[in-house]
């Protein structure tokens, strides 16, 4: 087991539905450690680059328009296996396909609102990471 960081997540559902505590709870609950943490509002430039990989989808257009239209709460998560225990926390990225007890199975409302992100990969989360957080804004 490796000790790594990744980048999660609040999207603006979660945060305006009042979940970040909740969801903040059940991360140091796991054991992970919030190294950074932030609660912005991301310019349309940032969300285009975070979501770069979609770029000329059809759906590219509405996923940075939802992302930026509203406050969410980033963070770096530190600790075992972060990257896929964040990921089997938040569950499936569609809520119906998600099990109870996760995040988005107990929170989520559509796949388009579904109140969490997180990194796919040790790649993903060092460039997530590093357009969220400049290397000064984290714990050591």
């Amino acid at each position: 087991m490796a000790t790594e960081r990744t980048f999660a997540m609040v999207k603006p559902d979660g945060v305006k539905r009042n979940l970040v505590g909740a969801i903040l709870a059940r991360i140091e609950a796991k054991g992970y450690r919030i190294v950074g943490l932030k609660q912005m509002v991301i310019p349309r430039e940032m969300a285009e680059r975070h979501y770069g990989e979609h770029q000329g989808k059809p759906f590219f257009d509405g996923l940075v328009s939802f992302i930026t239209g509203g406050p969410v709460v980033a963070m770096v998560l530190e600790g075992e296996n972060a990257i896929t225990g964040w990921r089997g926390m938040m569950g499936a990225t569609n809520p119906k396909d998600a099990a109870p007890g996760t995040i988005r199975g107990d929170f989520a409302t559509t796949i388009d609102e579904n109140v969490a992100h997180g990194s796919d990969a040790p790649a993903t989360a060092e460039r997530e990471i590093g357009i969220f957080f400049g290397e000064g804004d984290l714990l050591d």
